[in-house]
């Protein structure tokens, strides 16, 4: 239990960090972070519940008004921003990576979490992402997608990382990926 609560700080405290390298804010609000490789790393390393509930310890946080966000945001400013989805979406994105990673067992952990990361971390994430976009600004899907589009290829290479880490993680420290245990 001890450990599982260790892990879910820290994995909150990583998504954190991952806000602090520099980001670079586009014309359309939405800061180009790491903080999604965080969300993928969650998953990956931690499973479904456990990824998901770091995710959540940070919303939790954010919400309490800590600035653990890109750009140093927090408070509950951040759900009326077009962010909101992304950050609603970040602990059920966590969660379908871990569940993803976990399912995927019969392949090799790399290739498991860059699939794991892809689905989760991109695909369930930009669903949130878009759906609060399109509300907040009031834009159709296509307009919303037509502007969050841009952030897929860094998307990607941060989903390309997720699996390299992952199968370094599982490489040396095989006890401490969860996903897998």
């Amino acid at each position: 239990m001890e450990r599982s609560l260790t892990l879910v700080a820290l994995f909150a405290a990583l998504i954190a960090a991952l806000g602090l390298m520099p980001n670079l804010m586009l014309a359309t609000g939405v800061p180009i972070t790491a903080q999604s490789l965080g969300i993928m790393l969650c998953g990956t390393v931690l499973g479904a519940v456990r990824g998901g509930l770091a995710a959540l310890l940070l919303v939790a946080l954010v919400a309490l008004g800590l600035p653990l966000l890109a750009g140093g945001r927090g408070g509950v400013g951040v759900f009326a921003s077009p962010t909101v989805g992304f950050v609603v979406g970040f602990p059920i994105a966590a969660f379908a990576t871990g569940f993803a990673m976990e399912q995927l067992r019969g392949m090799s952990v790399g290739w498991a979490a860059g699939v794991a990361s892809v689905l989760g971390g991109i695909l369930v994430l930009y669903a949130f992402g878009l759906a609060g976009f399109m509300m907040v600004l009031d834009r159709s899907f296509v307009e919303a997608f037509a502007i969050l589009g841009w952030y897929l290829p860094g998307d990607a290479i941060k989903a390309v990382l997720a699996g390299l880490i992952t199968a370094g993680l599982a490489r040396t420290r095989p006890a401490s990926l969860l996903s897998r245990g």
